[in-house]
């Protein structure tokens, strides 16, 4: 797989934010529509898969590209540190307890991925265990394939000079304080380190559901992009509403 160093995290030259947010409400448009028939069709379930450093966008790209949704087919879970009862289970339990049933859209804000990032980037993790996380993650995400849930994977990729950009803002901007966190700073020295821990990531774990890498630096490129994704895949299903 391509190193993630050798992707641009800005859109391409050729493309406009003018056509792009033209594009994205003709895109809400087909999401609203094949929502409804993913919904009443029951035959899939769709797991949506968000990461990427910190401001990379996860919580803009869930509230630009899914405000057109019916919210009754939609869930969202974002997973933080785990908790006291989550550290008493397998680092699966919390992700198994959120998986979409027939007919409905899952949101993940970060997933299961945080637990062979973190732990390798601050030592936490032993080569072999990791492997093993690996195999579980991929035996996991296939079994799901299997049993007719669609996997998309998304890498929100910015750049090291953006992200230093957006934490200022938080410090800045009234509206983006709350978001501000000591730890964001500190964690975003250790920048090379999560850069590799991804790609690990994307070359251990790509087999059954491949990771997409989008551009995040232009906001609305990431949107566009993402949307427009989710609105193919959801077309290629062929569906169609009983007779």
């Amino acid at each position: 797989m391509k190193h993630i160093n050798n992707i641009s995290t800005k859109a391409p030259s050729k493309l406009t934010k003018t056509y792009a947010n033209k594009e994205l409400k003709f895109l809400h448009k087909q999401l609203y529509s094949l929502q409804n028939l993913f919904y009443a069709e029951g035959k899939h379930s769709l797991l949506i898969i968000l990461q990427g450093m910190d401001t990379s966008g996860k919580d803009g790209t869930i509230r630009h590209v899914f405000s057109c949704v019916n919210p009754q087919g939609c869930n969202i879970k974002s997973f933080k540190s785990p908790t006291a009862e989550e550290q008493l289970h397998d680092f699966l339990w919390r992700i198994n307890t959120n998986l979409p049933e027939r007919r409905m859209i899952q949101i993940f804000n970060r997933s299961h991925y945080e637990d062979v990032l973190f732990p390798v980037v601050h030592k936490l993790i032993e080569k072999k265990e990791l492997q093993e996380r690996y195999n579980v993650i991929n035996n996991m995400e296939k079994h799901l394939k299997d049993n007719n849930t669609i996997i998309l994977k998304f890498y929100l990729h910015i750049s090291q000079k953006e992200q230093k950009g957006r934490l200022k803002k938080r410090l800045t901007i009234p509206e983006k304080r709350w978001k501000h966190d000591p730890k964001d700073e500190k964690e975003s020295e250790k920048w090379k380190q999560y850069l590799d821990a991804y790609q690990n990531a994307f070359e251990q774990c790509s087999k059954a559901c491949p990771w997409i890498i989008v551009p995040a630096d232009d906001k609305w490129y990431r949107t566009y992009l993402v949307a427009k994704i989710i609105v193919k895949t959801l077309e290629n299903l062929k569906m169609k509403y009983s007779e």
